[in-house]
């Protein structure tokens, strides 16, 4: 005899497949069922603190910006926003395999309006690529001016893959990648 557990995976199995891009679409897939399906995985994923990519707020990400350790990737997202959806677990993805090279976080818009603004975040979901800004010699000793600088910018959802050529591109010289 099947135990309900086994029984409920073997019917969520049924129900899904997988497509060559990584995403999990419901047989009779409609773009509702797709979000949904996201939404839950995204809700049901583990604690901010063990992700890759964890959620901070305004404040956390403006002490980020001013103590450096690696370049940055902020994801500027919402809950509600479909497409935002549909990239978080690609983008927890490229975090893990970036793990260590490059730090990646979230920001959600709608918890941190202010910061959302401050950031120009106009479309969902915002990729900013931060790296350390690098004093030329020019600049007196001792100022207070800028710690960081903005690498690259991408409105839209994105594929880990491109994620992580990106952040190779503007973090480490690798050649300008063509997005798919």
């Amino acid at each position: 005899m099947v135990s309900s557990l086994a029984a409920s995976v073997l019917q969520v199995l049924l129900l899904c497949s997988v497509a060559a891009n990584g995403f999990v679409t419901l047989q009779s897939p409609s773009a509702k069922q797709r979000i949904s399906t996201n939404r839950q995985f995204f809700a049901a994923s583990s604690s901010e603190d063990t992700k890759a990519a964890p959620l901070v707020s305004g404040e956390e990400l403006e002490v980020m910006l001013q103590e450096w350790e690696l370049p940055l990737v902020v994801d500027a997202y919402a809950t509600w926003c479909g497409p935002c959806l549909l990239m978080a677990p690609e983008f927890e993805s490229a975090a893990q395999e970036l793990k260590g090279k490059v730090r990646f976080v979230k920001l959600d818009t709608d918890k941190d309006e202010a910061m959302a603004a401050r950031l120009s975040i106009m479309g969902l979901p915002t990729l900013l690529f931060l790296d350390k800004y690098e004093a030329d010699g020019k600049d007196e000793a001792g100022t207070d001016g800028a710690k960081a600088v903005l690498k690259g910018r991408i409105e839209g959802a994105m594929r880990k893959q491109n994620i992580k050529d990106l952040c190779e591109h503007y973090f480490f010289g690798g050649p300008e990648p063509k997005l798919s």
